[in-house]
């Protein structure tokens, strides 16, 4: 007997019990006779202010139009409430389980539930539906969530608890049973009608318990812009607390804190009006002809076929129907080689189709690379001879064996019956038992025997058994399904994490393509500067690197205090609400955090960063990168916002505090200067110098010693601001100090004015004091771009040494006087090309900057300038060469020791984006954006080349791989495609089951058995897509790198999806290539689009 809540046995009464066993003989004889009574033993069903049935059907459109739609489970499935008889309640329930399907057996209907059922699910509010139709409200509750107790309707709530349970908290919210109640509440994206809604299942306090927790997990469901950070309902109100989210209910969640009105579900049909009652077909519950119509509604089992009214949602998917149903014109089935059975294919076939079968199994066999196969076996050696024993006989065998009609490549004695050897056409196959098989369904007995286990057949020395016990391996990549097989001897499978982490050693290059004023000298005299997420504080003379990896997104912008040893930084927002844009407060010399702020306060990321001066640097200001380019300020010790105003400024470029007044703020940008008086009450007043529609572009500010303003801006000139006796600011002087655009201007402590051209590559002294007269100027070389950023050595110093950042991403040293120096060299534009040597702790790059450079550590050994933007680069196998692939399908070979160019070939029209060399360096092959491969020959040396072959393809690639005998290539299209290759041949390998055991000599492909558990890995979001990988040459590590920055570090081989790793986050973009160093100590990283270049190292955890 299914079990009432215990809200009921608290509210025992007579006169209620008589009126539910009158309801209990009116559903009996409706039903026949046949049905489930009342439990009389336990007194577990006893109520006070009972309701009829008609009552409980208005209870239950009452609660369809106020709450949404219910979810219902099956009656049987109810977990007892504690305080009731559970061990006879079991007992007499299961016994009443198996009398219920004795008769379904036999009538073929559905048993009623009994009264008490009506009765726990009128207090709890769970209503079961049918899904077969039927009269009244069948059909319109779903079943897809466990029963969870509701809370009790507002003139129940105040009856007494069983004595079973005065032992728990008495407390209000813990005696509310809705307090322990799982809420199902959908979300849609905001301003996206199209979107199906998230439904999402938790208990508050114990599931999720905290509205911040829910946002983190709505983030890696929802791909929003910037994470999930605001939830709002259908009426735009925002919900701040977690207890304002209803069951059944809908809301909007958002990155951004406005609030798009839409048609949220409507335009996918995912938003239903309940139907009237009494509306379907007819009912077989026995309640037939109740006026209320919810006869068709109270079922005591789930129906097998879900309601056609409303349309399942995401999580309410019916399970998959088991093996067994006999399938109606097609199936999908393994065929398997018996002379080879690495060859296996999956194959629809059609049941129905008038081909003879003898004619279908010659074209199975032509898909298995057979000639002439007449014959088809099930795994246990039964012969299949028609279409009608696989719908029948064979409906539950999956991979049947197909063999040319004689010997079967089986040796030795055969036990066969005599009339069955005459009945037969040949001996079938000998294979292993797989399971047991199910009873044949037709009247005729299998007709293939069974061999002895000596008698197993053996390919390669492992059985057909064991062929079979590795299924591939089925990845889903940007929604597509993909499989790998698994090579016949698969190494052990180890899912921990590895014994190494990653830790960042060396950071080449430096950022000064898109940001301004990024280089400092701390008092320790070391470099601060910033590429991607990390801080760099470089030590000249001792060649050493510090980093700062605090962030999780690019830095963009930075500020130094006015002691020079406390540091502010901001970055950009992420894809997740884990990286929000914020303002860090770090040391210099501990390189510890001191103090986070801004959190919520900052929508695309914080475009400038300013130290106020005369209180000490206690203010800092923050402008919002978003559309309104929002200025704030704070007391960053205490994490206080003082004031805000919104610039409404497209384009601003930076900010500054006046040296003489910390309540004076000064914005710049495209025909934008402004000064902002901040008030006490926190509002500001705003004085437009320059504004729109001025075309002047201030790009850079400094200030003299009387307070004087002085600006730079993008026509060249450099323009003085004074102030009159009444406070109005005039201009005092304006002069053209460049031709073109100045992006750098610094006021040395002696009253010298330096300034920097960006176009003209132009470094000029002006004298401040002789009303900016020239004092010197020089002009950088071409190939190190124009001048970003310009601090001097020595602080405080008059001695004319200067750091000087270029456009190009270099970093030079010297003075006016003399010649400049390289002190840090980077690639000028994006760096996608990463070659390691064979046999040493060197690398090289190439870029799109033309140029190539080889590395050793820490140190540059060479960089050549070429003529095409090179994309890829790869090392002879004798470490001889370099041949590196451009964009306009051009192959370049430079001599590895001294980077002179040894040859330029033409090889196509479409860009070479992943070259490499054999094993033997006799071949070299490169993969073209057109989709075909190009084969060349190279010289015992290295150094000279012929075009050999090319092998057509059609989707464009983007990495290979050779294999260890050089007879194959592997390599992953641009759609994540894998292709094999084979050289000889010159065609591509359409079977991957025929590759599956083929060694490879590196494996850089991001697809593939071997690396599957990459892919939908468990433990971060679906979603990720991996864009480079690299396997050690131990053979024992592999290195990942994800669309989103993230660099991961598995075991090898990587084939469960619950495989464990360690991971590190520098980048904001795409890792566009990672690689093994030679002695498998190091990993080298490139950035792509961000020209970021890095160095790990692997140390124990």
């Amino acid at each position: 007997m299914i079990e009432t809540e215990n809200q009921l046995g608290s509210r025992a009464g007579s006169g209620g019990l008589g009126q539910y066993e009158e309801a209990a003989a009116t559903i009996t004889d409706g039903n026949g006779g046949g049905g489930n009574g009342i439990d009389a033993n336990g007194g577990s069903v006893a109520a006070a202010d009972v309701k009829t049935l008609e009552d409980a059907g208005a209870a239950m459109k009452k609660e369809e139009q106020e709450g949404g739609t219910a979810t219902p489970t099956p009656p049987t499935a109810a977990p007892p409430m504690p305080g009731v008889n559970d061990e006879d309640d079991d007992d007499e329930e299961d016994a009443e389980e198996e009398e219920e399907e004795e008769e379904d057996d036999e009538e073929g209907g559905i048993a009623v539930e009994g009264v008490t059922t009506a009765v726990r699910e009128e207090i709890g509010g769970m209503l079961a539906g049918e899904g077969g139709g039927g009269g009244g409200m069948a059909g319109y509750w779903r079943q897809s969530r466990p029963s969870s107790p509701r809370m009790p309707p507002p003139e129940q709530s105040e009856q007494p608890r069983p004595k079973s349970r005065q032992h728990e908290s008495t407390g209000a919210r813990y005696n509310n049973l809705g307090y322990w109640r799982a809420r199902r509440v959908t979300f849609y994206k905001n301003g996206d009608p199209y979107f199906p809604g998230v439904e999402f299942r938790f208990k508050p306090g114990r599931d999720i318990g905290s509205l911040e927790a829910l946002l983190d997990r709505l983030s890696l469901r929802l791909d929003l812009p910037r994470g999930a950070r605001h939830i709002f309902s259908m009426d735009g109100d925002r919900k701040i607390n977690l207890d304002e989210l209803e069951d059944g209910a809908s809301y909007v969640v958002s990155s951004y804190k406005t609030f798009k009105p839409a048609s949220y579900g409507k335009k996918n049909n995912t938003w239903y009006t309940a139907p009237a009652p009494g509306g379907g077909g007819g009912s077989r519950s026995g309640v037939a002809g109740t006026g209320s119509g919810v006869g068709g509604g109270w079922q005591s089992r789930p129906p097998a076929v879900a309601s056609l009214s409303r349309k399942a949602s995401i999580s309410d998917e019916a399970p998959p129907p088991g093996g067994g149903g006999k399938p109606s014109s097609g199936r999908v089935i393994r065929i398997v080689n018996n002379h080879d059975h690495t060859v296996q294919c999956r194959v629809l076939l059609n049941l129905r189709t008038s081909q003879p079968f003898e004619e279908v199994l010659e074209d199975l066999g032509q898909v298995l690379k057979m000639n002439g196969a007449k014959r088809m076996f099930t795994v246990s050696g039964q012969e299949v001879r028609s279409f009608s024993q696989l719908r029948n006989e064979f409906a539950d065998v999956d991979t049947f064996y197909l063999g040319t009609g004689s010997v079967l490549g089986v040796t030795g004695a055969i036990t066969t019956s005599p009339a069955r050897r005459s009945r037969s056409r040949g001996p079938p196959p000998v294979v292993e038992e797989v399971g047991r098989q199910r009873r044949a369904r037709s009247k005729s007995r299998p007709r293939a025997l069974y061999a002895a286990d000596s008698e197993v057949v053996r390919v390669n020395d492992y059985s057909v058994v064991e062929v079979l016990r590795e299924e591939p391996a089925r990845v889903t990549i940007r929604g597509l399904r993909r499989s790998f097989y698994p090579p016949s001897h698969l190494p052990p499978v180890d899912n921990s994490p590895p014994e190494k982490k990653l830790q960042l050693e060396w950071v080449y290059g430096y950022r000064g393509t898109d940001t301004r004023r990024n280089l400092w000298v701390l008092p320790s005299g070391e470099l601060l500067y910033y590429v991607a997420a990390v801080a760099i504080l470089f030590d000249r003379e001792e060649n050493a690197q510090r980093h700062y990896i605090g962030h999780t997104e690019d830095i963009t912008c930075m500020e130094v205090h006015p002691s020079r040893e406390l540091v502010a930084s901001g970055q950009r927002a992420g894809r997740h609400r884990k990286a929000q844009p914020h303002v860090r407060i770090w040391s210099t010399e501990t390189l510890l955090t001191l103090y986070v702020f801004g959190m919520t306060e900052f929508q695309m990321g914080v475009s400038a960063l300013a130290f106020s001066q005369l209180n000490g640097g206690s203010y800092v200001l923050a402008v919002d990168a978003g559309r309104e380019a929002i200025l704030s300020v704070w007391q960053w010790q205490w994490g206080h916002l003082l004031g805000k105003v919104a610039t409404m400024q497209e384009d601003l470029t930076g900010a500054a505090f006046h040296p003489l007044d910390d309540n004076l703020l000064i914005t710049h940008g495209r025909g934008h200067l402004t000064f902002w008086n901040r008030r006490k009450d926190g509002f500001f007043e705003r004085t437009d110098i320059i504004k729109p529609p001025s075309r002047t572009h201030v790009t850079s500010i400094q200030f003299e010693q009387d307070g004087d303003v002085v600006t730079a801006d993008s026509d060249g000139f450099i323009t003085v601001y004074s102030v009159d006796a009444d406070g109005a600011y005039f201009v005092r002087m304006e002069f053209e100090a460049h031709n073109k655009g100045i992006s750098s201007l610094v006021m040395l402590s002696e009253g010298t004015l330096l300034s920097g051209g960006e176009k003209d590559r132009k470094i000029a002294a002006w004298d401040s004091l002789q009303n900016y007269k020239r004092i010197t100027d020089t002009k950088l070389p071409e190939l190190v771009g124009g001048v970003r950023s310009i601090y001097p050595q020595r602080p405080g110093r008059n001695d004319g040494n200067i750091y000087v950042g270029t456009t190009r991403n270099n970093i030079l040293e010297g003075s006016l006087q003399r010649r400049f120096n390289q002190v840090v060299f980077g690639h000028g534009r994006q760096l996608w090309g990463l070659a390691v040597h064979p046999d040493d702790e060197v690398f090289a790059t190439a870029g799109h900057d033309k140029n190539i450079a080889l590395w050793r550590r820490h140190k540059l050994l060479w960089t050549t300038q070429v003529g095409f933007e090179c994309i890829c680069i790869a090392f002879h196998p004798f470490g001889v060469a370099l041949a590196a692939g451009s964009s306009e399908g051009h192959l370049l070979v430079l001599a590895a020791d001294t980077g002179a160019a040894v040859a330029t070939l033409r090889v196509c029209g479409s860009p070479l984006s992943c070259i490499g060399y054999n094993p033997t360096g006799e071949i070299v092959a490169m993969g073209s954006q057109n989709g075909s491969v190009y084969l060349f020959r190279v010289s015992r040396d290295g150094f000279s080349y012929k075009k050999s072959n090319k092998i057509r393809g059609t989707q464009p690639l983007v990495q290979l791989d050779w294999s260890s005998d050089s007879r194959f290539l592997q390599t992953v299209t641009q759609d994540y495609d894998l292709v094999f290759w084979d050289v000889k041949v010159l065609s591509s390998e359409k079977s991957p089951l025929v590759m599956k055991d083929v060694k490879w000599y590196t494996h850089n492909c991001t697809v593939g058995y071997m690396v599957s558990g990459m892919w939908n890995n468990r433990y971060y979001p679906l979603t990720t897509v991996v864009t480079t990988s690299s396997r050690s040459a131990a053979h024992d590590m592999l290195v990942s790198g994800d669309a989103e920055g993230y660099l991961r570090l598995f075991r090898y081989p990587c084939t469960s999806a619950k495989a464990e790793y360690v991971e590190e986050k520098v980048y904001s973009s795409l890792v566009a290539c990672a690689r093994f160093l030679y002695n498998d100590q190091n990993v080298v990283t490139v950035g792509g689009t961000d020209a970021a270049l890095m160095l790990w190292e692997l140390v124990d955890e």
